[in-house]
């Protein structure tokens, strides 16, 4: 009785001592839970990073446009061309009630342009043409920007602009002469359709019947279980102190063999912005989301299997953030940590040890089997990968096909189409199909501006094994709660 009563005594006595640490995690996990308004969740933009072929890194926004990392979303710019000045209009004609007449459009229906190009279309009027605006609709439908254009001689105005990058896009000319009472404007312009390719070096796959482009996880089990949705912030620019805006990404958690924490592996670039150096503040990890009762994406934690799991901070190579993307892709490779207490928000879970409660996949170091040359999924370089849509909220898609490589630092999957948000999902070989489980080999790190492919870094020779102990064994009050400090960067051999 007596040793009964000393244990229970020794239990209150860490209660008390750990109740003011319990009720400051809590606290941070609702901070962290009540920045995720359903507005801020509607303007998280899914931080999947792409290579273009200038060897420039960009960010697709949830229009689909590209910009550049570290900037605004990329819009065309115009370069000032060598114009002369334009022809004055003709004395006024009360009776021209006919708008300018636009022909000989440059570029023409279904031509193909590349990144740079100059606009041109004839204008006439006998009144004079007063003025000529260009109008460019995005691949996205959506967006769009005008420009006036300038008068170049023989009739014909023109813009130079720079910046276009790979889809299907719009243009058509607004013009309006010089008649009065305020002149005449075209009234149903001639839409062109012409295309953008700017073209990069793709590995051609080598598919097979077995080959998965983009489709809904439908394999369940472990793997399930352990995939989780990502929100987190960064900030907008260097000094830390500017506007933060919120990303989204796909984490899994791993098997890390030690008690009072939780391993979540992920993109370094959804853990360490590389460009403004700064951790990520206010994370939100949802794992199993597909299992939500919910219509996708909320801010309700209690609708989601298991609720929602706030890190306490993330760990990332120093070479990652030492350099800015493309240049880092060799380590796009961190972890979440996440503690035992005052983590957890929402449905109750069997524990409150994350991976307690919806388990783990372990990770090898090891090098997989690619370029067997055994296609199919009987083969053993076939391989998985896994990760959170947004344009599939809240299903939990993946593609699949042989593994090879695209360079010495990354693994390829060449047909894979997963679209934003997948970013951090785990690569999978092999995978035991009667229990969805399998070992991670990799993640999804990033793909091509204008081509299918995914690249994963390579984990057998780099330093993501170093990288896995220190987040195993860093002490919690060893690493700041300031905002954009919450994260170990290691050096590691």
């Amino acid at each position: 009785m007596r040793f009964y009563s000393r244990i229970g005594f020794l239990s209150l006595w860490l209660l008390v001592l750990l109740s003011p640490f319990v009720v400051a995690q809590t606290d941070k996990a609702r901070a962290a839970v009540n920045v995720w308004t359903p507005q801020a969740i509607r303007e998280a933009v899914p931080r999947d990073y792409l290579i273009g072929d200038n060897h420039k890194g960009y960010i697709r926004d949830t229009n689909g446009q590209l910009f550049l990392l570290g900037s605004k979303p990329q819009t065309l710019k115009a370069v000032p061309l060598n114009a002369i000045k334009k022809p004055l209009a003709k004395p006024i004609i009360f009776s021209d009630s006919e708008p300018p007449i636009v022909s000989n459009h440059d570029p023409s229906e279904s031509m193909v342009i590349g990144n740079n190009y100059i606009f041109s279309a004839q204008v006439t009027d006998t009144s004079g043409v007063k003025s000529v605006v260009f109008h460019i609709r995005y691949p996205d439908s959506v967006t769009e920007q005008s420009f006036t254009a300038s008068y170049i001689g023989d009739d014909r105005w023109a813009v130079s602009l720079q910046g276009f990058y790979d889809g299907d896009w719009q243009w058509w000319v607004i013009a309006k002469d010089g008649s009065g009472r305020g002149g005449n404007t075209t009234d149903v312009p001639e839409v062109i359709n012409f295309s953008v390719a700017v073209g990069n070096v793709v590995i051609p796959p080598v598919t097979s019947e077995d080959t998965v482009v983009n489709d809904e996880w439908d394999k369940g089990g472990v793997s399930q279980s352990v995939l989780g949705r990502i929100y987190f912030q960064m900030p907008s620019n260097s000094k830390r102190k500017g506007p933060w805006s919120g990303y989204v990404c796909s984490g899994s958690v791993v098997s890390d063999s030690v008690t009072g924490r939780s391993l979540i592996l992920t993109a370094a670039h959804c853990i360490y912005d590389d460009v403004n150096k700064a951790f990520a503040r206010n994370v939100l990890f949802i794992p199993n989301q597909s299992a939500t009762t919910a219509s996708g994406t909320d801010l309700d934690c209690d609708n989601d299997p298991v609720g929602c799991w706030v890190p306490d901070f993330g760990v990332v190579d120093r070479q990652w953030t030492l350099r800015t993307f493309p240049d880092n892709v060799a380590w796009d490779y961190g972890f979440y940590v996440v503690g035992d207490i005052g983590a957890h928000i929402g449905s109750t879970a069997s524990s409150e040890s994350l991976d307690m409660a919806v388990g783990s996949l372990a990770m090898s170091f090891l090098t997989p089997s690619y370029d067997d040359g055994d296609p199919g999924k009987a083969s053993l370089d076939f391989t998985y990968a896994l990760g959170y849509s947004y344009a599939y909220d809240p299903k939990l898609m993946y593609c699949a096909e042989d593994l090879t490589q695209n360079t010495g630092v990354n693994w390829w999957i060449p047909s894979c189409e997963l679209s934003g948000g997948a970013s951090g999902g785990a690569w999978l070989q092999p995978l035991d199909e009667n229990s969805g489980g399998g070992t991670i080999i990799s993640l999804n790190s990033w793909g091509y501006t204008s081509a299918p492919g995914m690249a994963g870094p390579r984990l057998d020779v780099s330093s993501a094994a170093c990288l896995f102990s220190v987040a195993q064994y860093t002490f919690f009050n060893a690493v700041s709660n300031l905002d954009g400090d919450q994260g170990v960067v290691q050096s590691c051999p």
